[in-house]
């Protein structure tokens, strides 16, 4: 595909999306934040997404990778294919140091100062300056290295059981990532390794001895939630194969708004918002001090994943920044091994009425 039909996008995907009116009945369905397997995905591949959105009749699909844009040209390809819009983003980790000295929790529930940046709507075909560049590939590194770093520490680990079990970095990446690794990435390979080598209930002794005598919550057979439990129970912190991560790994907010900025996109700040308990983090517990230092920092634009939330706290939220001017959009993530929906609902499968599908 040239570079022309890129730039024609819009114009050939036009004709299948319905334009909003008063009386155009209800909204049509958007996603605007799913991670692909050019970062970590509940999707075997790409194309799986594009097939779920037409089922499901979702008009436009964004695809939104930590620390890269790799993934846009195939992500381009199938939205021209299957007829979705295409909406182009990018997430970043960065480090607030005051807020990580004093303990406080931005939109990460576990780690202080380390806060979550989307950028929205970069410019396709992608254009950025060498200094941007450079940052990104800075950061794929520093993120790669802690990665081949926990592998050995896995290693090491399993050696001192007398299991015959290794993992290599490099193998692991081939298998299961593109060019940049997750620790999801290893729990996968963990898993898919001890199915492999224990057979039946053996597997779930195994797993006994290598979380230290903690028994599986989960099923056997189901996959997804065996990893989140690998993943808590070994690369997590207090695990056999945590590694802290290194401060080269992050950017500053302020340099993350500069490089969302210089490729043509708009800084977004995705939202927490409840968990299961009702608890909010530091920062997101008062909503019009949260509202006033965002537009401090000069972001008008806020995104939710509304499946970890309950309907009637989203509605008000989103009510809330809706009418102090911000931009709001919704997602699914999909950064898990959980094939869910594409379509947005709130925690318990509960549906977006129709104010909050408009907004």
């Amino acid at each position: 595909m040239n570079y022309n039909t890129y730039m024609n996008l819009p114009q050939m995907l036009t004709p299948d999306i319905p334009v909003e009116k008063e009386d155009s009945g209800p909204s049509p369905q958007l996603n605007g934040h799913i991670h692909t397997p050019y970062s970590f995905s509940a999707f075997s591949e790409m194309k799986e997404a594009f097939v779920m959105a037409r089922k499901e009749n979702i008009i436009a699909l964004g695809i939104n990778d930590f620390y890269t844009t790799d993934g846009y040209d195939e992500f381009a390809g199938l939205a021209l294919q299957f007829k979705v819009f295409p909406l182009f983003n990018i997430e970043f980790m960065a480090l607030l140091k005051e807020e990580q000295q004093t303990g406080t929790k931005v939109n990460d529930p576990v780690n202080p100062g380390r806060t979550y940046l989307s950028g929205k709507g970069l410019r396709f075909p992608v254009q950025i300056s060498k200094e941007s560049r450079l940052r990104l590939e800075k950061l794929r590194v520093e993120s790669n290295r802690q990665i081949v770093e926990m592998v050995a520490r896995l290693n090491g680990f399993l050696a001192s059981l007398k299991f015959g079990i290794t993992f290599d970095a490099e193998e692991i990446r081939k298998k299961y990532a593109r060019n940049l690794l997750r620790e999801r990435h290893i729990a996968s390979a963990f898993r898919i390794a001890a199915e492999a080598n224990f057979p039946g209930e053996e597997l779930r002794d195994f797993y006994t001895l290598v979380f230290q005598g903690k028994g599986i919550k989960s099923a056997l057979s189901n996959s997804a939630a065996l990893e989140n439990e690998i993943r808590n129970n070994l690369l997590k912190a207090g695990g056999p194969a945590f590694v802290p991560e290194d401060e080269n790994a992050f950017l500053s907010l302020e340099e993350v708004m500069t490089l969302i900025k210089d490729a043509g996109g708009i800084p977004c700040y995705p939202v927490l918002l409840d968990d299961a308990k009702g608890n909010f983090t530091d920062f997101e517990g008062d909503w019009p001090r949260m509202a006033d230092l965002l537009e401090a920092m000069n972001i008008f634009m806020i995104e939710l994943i509304p499946g970890r939330n309950d309907f009637q706290i989203l509605k008000e939220f989103v009510r809330y920044f809706h009418s102090r001017g911000f931009v709001v959009t919704f997602g699914t993530e999909h950064n898990t091994p959980q094939l869910d929906p594409l379509t947005i609902s709130c925690r318990g499968g509960v549906p977006l009425d129709e104010e909050l599908t408009r907004i």
